[in-house]
């Protein structure tokens, strides 16, 4: 029976010690690695949505060396004056618009307006004191002007 070898024997010298410091080394380095992947992805989104908010879309084929050569600053305004100036997006236009500035005559109409506005006149009233048809029609001309410039 001494032929006989024991396979708790034969199985101990066949496995190699683990070194528990080289697993968590492995297993930090892996870890280590995958945050490398998020920082740089993170970096990435953070760069698009910079030239995004200045007006550029990084996925346009005209923008794209565009986006990949820039290396200023990523603030909106430096991006977008960098763009001007590489002729990718049009000047920004400070003048109002047609539909601003009919606006802004309008309201300064009603304002120049009230100031000079007379107060408001009794239609009723002045109908029932006019003494004849004439009056009455000269009165109904009048409400008829005043309701057309408003």
């Amino acid at each position: 029976m001494s032929e006989f070898v024991y396979d708790d024997e034969e199985t101990d010298a066949d496995e190699p010690k683990q070194n528990p410091v080289r697993a968590r080394m492995k297993q930090l380095e892996k870890e280590a690695e995958e945050l490398r992947k998020q920082v740089a992805e993170a970096t990435q989104a953070k760069r698009e949505l910079a030239f995004v908010k200045a007006g550029i879309d990084p996925a346009d084929p005209a923008a794209k060396y565009f986006v990949k050569g820039y290396d200023g600053e990523l603030e909106a305004d430096a991006i977008r004056t960098a763009a001007v100036e590489a002729r990718l997006i049009a000047p920004p236009n400070n003048q109002p618009t047609v539909d601003e500035q009919a606006a802004w005559n309008r309201s300064q109409r009603v304002v120049a307006g009230a100031q000079n506005m007379a107060p408001a006149v009794d239609w009723a009233d002045r109908l029932e004191k006019a003494s004849s048809p004439n009056e009455v029609e000269q009165i109904m001309a009048e409400i008829r002007a005043a309701q057309q410039t408003f």
